[in-house]
Order: C-alpha cells, then structure tokens, then sequence
C-alpha cells in the first residue's frame, strides 16, 4: 500500500499532491492518501479503492463541494474510505456524499453537513449491490433526507447520528438493508426512519427523538426489527406500518407520541415484545384495515384515546398487556376486528375497560380490568367470550351484554358502583360460574326481552337485588347463589317468565319481589334453607318496584328507570333552584313555574276532597337541536314526582324508529311497549313531527299517533306525554290526529341561545373540566358566536359544547410546545385557542 500526501502548496515536503483529486487520481487500488488540515474545495471522485483520511485526525480536513449542484464526493468505485473527514454540501437540497451503484464506501469518525448522503444500488438484485459502512458518524443539516438508501444496498451504520433534518432523517426504498446500532436521530421535520418498496431494516439500541412526523414509518413491502429501540415525542405515531409491511419491536419505547403510538394499517403486521407506549396523544395501538398486531408483556400507559383500538377486519392478540390510565376506553374493538386478550391488566381508563361492538368479536381470557367506568360492554352479535377474567371498582356497570352477544366463563365481578353484570333488551348471553360481589346495584339485570341462561353463578351483597328482571324478561337461573341482598334477593317485573333452578337465597331482605303480571317458575329454590315457592311462602315485595339496578350516564339513566328504578325523593325546592340555574331559558322558566303552581293547586284540591279542574299535563317543547329540551323535560318528570302527582318521575325517550314498526301489525306493539316502559313517569317524543311526514298519504306514522292518542286517554293519570321538535313543524304533528290537540293544550318555545348564553355554557364546561378562560379570550369567544349564522343545522348548546372542545384541543397542541408548562399554563384557555371565524364550530343536528 503506498502513502500519497495532499498538503497546500509549500507544505507536505517533496512529492506532496496539492489537490486531493490529483492524489486520487495517482493512486493505485489500496492505495492510502493523507490530508493535511484545512478546507479543500473540490467536487472529488473517488472511482477506485483508495483510502483518504485526515493527518491530524477528526475535523482536522473539511472537503466542501463548489458552488453549484455536484457534491462534496462521488463515490464511484468499490472498497472507498474517508476517515476523521468533515464533509461540507453546497446546498442542503443536494446530496453532499453521493455513492454509485455497485460502489462501496466505508466512512468512520467523519461528519456531513450540509446535504445528505445519497447512496444507490443497482435495480436488481442479479446486477450486483452497492455497500456502505458508517461508524461514529455524524449527519446533519440536510434536506429531504439526512441519508437514503436507493436500490440495493447494504449499508451498516454503528455509533452514528443524524440530525438536523428539514425532511427524513433515513430513507431507503427499493430492496436497500440497513443494520443499525446506536443511532441517535433527532430534530428531523419528517419521520425518523422512513422504509419503502421491499426495504429491510434491523436496529438495536437507538433513539429517536423530535421527530416532525413519524418515528418508524413502514410501508408497501418493507420489514424491520427494532430491539431497544426509544422513540420519544415524535409529532405522528410512533411506529406506523402501511402496506403489506411488517415489523418486529422488543424492548421499545415510544413516548409522547404525537397522535398514536404504534399504527397498524391495511394488511400490515406488527410483532411487539417487552415494549411500552406511553402518553400517546391519541391511540397507544390502533389496527385498522385487514391488519394484524400481536403484543406480548407490553404497556400502555396514559393514552388521550383508546389504549388499543381494532376496526375494519383487523385482528389482534393480546398476551400479557398492561393498560394504565386513558381518556376513553381500554380495548375498543369495532367493525368486523377480532381481538384476542390472555392475561392482560387495564386500570383506571375514563371509559369502557374492554368495549366490543359494531360486528366485531373478542375473547377475554385470565383478564384484570379494574377503575373503569363499565369493566367491559359487549354490543356486537359476533359472539364474544370472556372466560376466567375479574372486574373490580368500576364506577358503573361491571360487565355490559347491549343487545350483542357473549358467553361469560368464571368472570368475577367486585365492587361495581352500580348493577355487577347488565343483559340489555334483546341481548344474547351465557353465565356460567363467576361471582357478583359488593355492587351498588343489582347484582345481575336483565332487560325486556333478554332471556340470558345463568348457571352456578354467586351474588354476595348487592345494594340492590341479587337477580333483577324487567318487565317481559326471562331466562333460565340455575344454581344461583344470593346472600345478603339489600332488595329482594330475586325481582321479576311484569310478564317476566324466568325459570329459577336450584337457586339458594340466604340473609336477603327478601327472598322473592314480584310486579303484578310476573310468572317466575321456581324449581327446587331455597330461602334461609326453607323451600321458596312463588305465590305461597314469598308475597309481593312492596320494594320491588325501586329493586332495578343502579345505572349512572346519559342513555343508560332513561333505560333504568324504565327497567324498574324510580328516581330518588327530592326536595321540590332543589328543583326548581336547578331548573333556575341552567343558562338562558327565562321564558321557558317562567312557564314550568307557572306549571308547576297549577299543579300544587290540582294536588291541594285532590288531598281535600274536591274535584280537579280539567287540565292536560301533556305538553309540545317547539325549539331548534341543543336548546335544552330533553334536560327540561327531565327536570319536569323529576318536579312532578316531587309534587306527588307521578309514581317514579324517570324520563323514557323515543323518536320515530322506537315507535313506527317496518311492517303492517308492527306499529301498534311497538308504540305500546315504549309507552308502557314511560307509565309513571315521562314519554319524550323527539322529532315528534316525522310521526306526520309532510306529505301524508300512507305512512306508518299514522297509525303510532293513534295508537298513542288512545294510551294518553287510558293512562292518563298516570304518564306525561311531551312532543318536541322544530317549531315549524311540530303544529303539523298536531294537527294530524284531532286527539292530539286536545291533549296538547300547552307549548313552550325553547329560543335559541344568545351569544352571551352561548359563551356561559363554554365557561360552564371549561370549569367542570378544570380549565378557565381569560377575559380575552371570554369576550373573543363572544364575538365568534356572533359571527357564527343561527341557520339549520347551528346546534345551540351542542355547538359551545363542540367549542369548548375544539378550544381544548388547540390548547393542548399550543401547550405541548412548552418544554414546562406552569399549572396556570395548562388550566388557561387563551385567545389564540379560539378557531378561527372563517371556519364556525357547529354541532350536528
């Protein structure tokens, strides 16, 4: 190997080259060239295998390409090196190394800035590949990539970094390899690593930190194998496969996740082992498509959405996962997704622990659900399993069968806020084993309609009843163990018809509650060790009409009361104190007070023996979407069952699909039933004016008016019927039918909200959720109400609601730019969170 010598001129002694392109040039294959310090300014070829390193070590010698658009160096021969050089681009868009294909070049202890490396193999594998070795290397300041690897290359890179990056940090697309140790890749605009085509990476011990979009973006054919591998606060997901791709993940971390944290799409597949997503700003693992994720002794802690979300036909399976903390749901399988969990813990997630819905199926196996509102709520028909799975301190429902279908194997249930184990109307399930312990509720409901099989299952001291059936529900209960029930140990509604085999009841407050019309069929059951015959040894309970479960939250509020819970006594005074504290409504105020004194008239009349006047309690709520009405109507129910004058106050809200049947003799059942589940209390028909289409003619809607017109006259002592809808409409729907006008005497127009209401609502909703608005931003916001147009479609409340939700969505992207935000910083909504006029929040109708 000779030694040639590059030095300016008057230096380097005699035989001294004084470029370094005529050093190459004269030297043979091997062949080493040292440079003296100093910048030289060339656009160097290196077209044999020569060695050039640098005299007095790293950043001693700068090789800085000319002006113009060639690079710095050309490698264009095989078995290249540069060592302790600094590599300087002339524009950052242009590729400062350029390696050629079937090139090789090995870089150690050198720097390139300025431009990236671009490094091409040849199309196809048979024509030959292009190699590069990088090892402490440093890349930075770049654009489009800091190094792409075209073709087919084989490239490794050991101790490196790359940073700086106005696009990708790395690229390689084609059939290009890379094996990587100890990269360290940051502040890149782009992703981290993007792979493409059928490219092929395998790294270890490195991080990625800063990244502007993804950390690992996969996609067409591409694979890689990650192991000790962090990705932290990249501004997309963390690890994102498209395609057919598929990757391998062992002891990862991905922190800070701009939105999820490993996203699985298409037919990708993701294999992830020991690996740990945490704070994601949205799901910790989403699967979508016909894509495919297998996780084992993983975590995911604090995620802004669902931990884990599957739809489409996605599949997954689930060994060993820990959830912790989350804004939504632990597990959200949707679509036709099939999700399998074995083992795996979920704590404390603000929704759902495990949610299966839509026609998607799941099977829990070994499972720990704990903190969640509903442990887990099954809604699809797909058939999900639960086997062998504990749910403890959920704020609500502990297990949730809504309308799917579910087979439940030794689950065990503790500490449920409200009802231990719910089977909605119409709802598929199985029971075998398992225990119900220390609910608030009813240890196990079952709705209108649902006839679930229960099998040697055990229920220790419920709030409420140990087995709760509503009105028309069935089923068969065998070797059901109830102690210590604070209702009746078993409450069958109206024309339930359950079967109750070898069912053992101990130390309940009572043994069997039963509404008029129930038909239970007791075969070989017990009470304290007595035999428990129906109609003999167990009288009506005077409790079972309060023995439903205990259901907190929106629609499932409405669902229990008509199952059987009567609203707790009130105080007539806190009503009407919150009647007048919602926002806005003062004309509406005024007439439900009004209401109200008529009322207490009618009731002081009744209690001495006069005749009450005639009057019609039915009432029409005319108003645009989000103005109140349904809360209204709540209230009213509540204030009449305060005043004596309902049994149980609960509202039961329908619309035209609960009502109109699909076929001739379908209507008028249908109607019926949802009119008996409001008896005592509150029907509120929404959209009331679709029951009378404006074209008339033959139409199902006629015959649920009718239908209704003739329950209103039979009971109507004893429900309270209000229509609601647009104000437009809704004299069309009472003139539909003559009976209805003289039912509905009275109106009450729900007006839109002002803009100072309007503003109220959002301060109301930021300081339940903890946040507070500066006077800028309170007198912003007033003037973007004003600009928002009150056409079809504006949602009143519902549009402040999405406001205040858009605001908080802007204030966490200003706020995570912090580096560390005061406490003030993250509870304040400022001017600048507000969106834009030009594009008005508004809620759907």
């Amino acid at each position: 190997m000779t030694r040639h010598t590059v030095a300016p001129k008057g230096q380097g002694g005699r035989g001294a080259f004084h470029r370094i392109a005529d050093a190459v040039r004269a030297a043979a294959p091997g062949d080493l060239v040292v440079i003296a310090p100093g910048t030289w300014t060339e656009a160097l070829v290196l077209d044999r295998a020569v060695v050039l390193t640098a005299e007095h070590g790293r950043g001693s010698v700068i090789l800085a390409a000319p002006a113009g658009d060639r690079p710095a160096v050309t490698v264009d021969g095989p078995d290249c090196a540069l060592h302790d050089m600094t590599v300087w681009g002339a524009d950052e868009a242009v590729p400062a190394v350029a390696v050629q294909p079937g090139a090789g070049l090995v870089m150690e202890d050198c720097t390139v800035e300025g431009g990236r490396m671009q490094v091409r193999g040849p199309d196809g594998e048979e024509a030959g590949t292009t190699a590069l070795v990088l090892r402490r290397c440093r890349l930075e300041r770049a654009r489009l990539a800091g190094l792409h690897l075209a073709g087919a290359v084989r490239a490794q890179a050991e101790d490196c970094a790359v940073t700086g990056v106005d696009g990708t940090g790395v690229v390689l697309s084609g059939t290009a390899r890379l094996n990587a140790v100890q990269i360290r890749l940051d502040r890149t605009s782009g992703s981290g690593v993007r792979l493409r085509g059928g490219a092929r990476l395998r790294i270890t011990d490195s991080a990625f930190i800063g990244t502007g979009r993804a950390g690992l973006l996969l996609e067409d054919d591409s694979e890689a194998i990650a192991g000790g591998l962090r990705i932290e606060s990249p501004g997309a997901a963390g690890v994102h496969l498209t395609g057919s791709a598929r990757a391998e993940l062992t002891d990862c971390r991905v922190l800070g996740a701009g939105s999820v944290g490993l996203a699985v799409q298409d037919q990708a597949h993701l294999d992830v082992t020991d690996c740990a997503v945490v704070e994601a700003g949205a799901n910790g693992l989403m699967v979508t498509g016909a894509a495919r994720a297998v996780l084992a002794d993983c975590r995911i802690d604090r995620s802004a959405f669902s931990a884990v979300h599957a739809s489409g036909t996605a599949t997954g399976r689930l060994t060993d996962l820990l959830v912790r903390g989350g804004a939504e749901h632990g597990v959200h399988v949707v679509g036709e997704a099939r999700v399998e969990l074995v083992d795996c813990g979920i704590r404390d997630v603000d929704m759902t622990g495990v949610a299966v819905l839509d026609q998607a199926a799941a099977t829990l196996t070994g499972c720990r659900i704990e903190g969640a509102a509903t442990g887990i709520r099954v809604g699809s028909a797909a058939g999900t399993r639960v086997e062998q799975t504990a749910v403890s301190g959920t704020k609500e429902i502990g297990v949730q069968v809504a309308g799917g279908t579910a087979a439940l194997t030794g689950v065990r249930v503790n500490g449920a806020g409200a009802a231990g184990i719910v089977v909605d109307k119409d709802a598929d399930a199985t029971v075998e084993g398992g225990t119900v312990e220390d609910c608030g509720g009813s240890g196990l409901v079952v709705w209108t309609g649902a006839r679930p099989t229960v099998t040697g299952t055990r229920i220790h001291r419920p709030a409420k009843n140990g087995v709760y059936l509503a009105d028309g529900a069935g089923g068969t209960f065998s070797l059901v163990d109830v102690t210590g029930s604070g209702f009746p140990a078993l409450h069958v509604g109206a024309a339930a018809e359950p079967l109750f085999r070898e069912c053992r009841i101990r130390d309940c407050a009572e043994a069997l509650g039963t509404d008029e019309g129930a038909a239970p069929e007791l075969r070989d059951c017990t009470a304290d060790n007595a035999p428990l015959v129906f109609g003999t040894s167990a009288a009506p309970s005077s409790r079972s009409g309060t023995a439903g479960p205990s259901v907190q939250g929106g629609e499932a509020r409405g669902e229990a009361a008509a199952g059987g819970e009567d609203v707790p006594e009130e105080r007539l005074e806190d009503l009407l104190d919150e009647l007048h504290a919602l926002v806005g409504l003062d004309q509406v105020k005024r007439d439900v007070g009004s209401l109200v004194k008529l009322m207490q008239t009618v009731r002081r009349r009744e209690e001495a023996g006069l005749p009450a006047p005639p009057l019609s309690r039915h009432l029409v709520f005319a108003g645009n979407p989000g103005t109140g009405k349904t809360t209204v109507a709540r209230l009213y129910g509540r204030l009449l069952k305060a005043l004596g004058l309902l049994r149980r106050g609960h509202l039961v809200e329908v619309d035209r699909t609960s009502l109109v049947g699909e076929y001739v003799g379908h209507t008028g059942p249908k109607t019926t039933a949802a009119f008996n589940r409001a008896l005592g209390g509150v029907l509120f028909i929404d959209e009331a004016y679709s029951l009378a289409p404006a074209g008339g003619g033959n139409d199902f809607g006629t015959e649920a008016v009718a239908t209704l017109v003739k329950l209103m006259e039979d009971h109507r002592d004893d429900v309270i019927v209000i229509a609601a809808g647009y104000p437009g409409d809704m004299h069309r729907f009472i003139s539909s039918n003559p009976g209805l006008a003289s039912r509905f005497g009275r109106t009450l127009l729900f007006e839109d909200y002002n803009s100072d209401e309007l503003v109220s609502i959002v301060e109301y909703q930021a300081g339940e959720h903890q946040y507070e608005l500066t006077p800028g931003a309170h007198e912003a916001l007033g003037r973007l109400f004003d600009l928002i147009p009150r056409a079809e479609g504006f949602g009143n409340g519902r549009s402040a609601r999405q406001m205040f939700q858009e605001m908080t969505e802007r204030q966490a992207q200003r706020v995570a730019e912090l580096s560390d935000p005061t406490p003030d910083q993250l509870i304040t909504l400022e001017t600048g969170d507000l969106p834009a006029p030009a594009t008005p929040t508004v809620a759907p109708a």
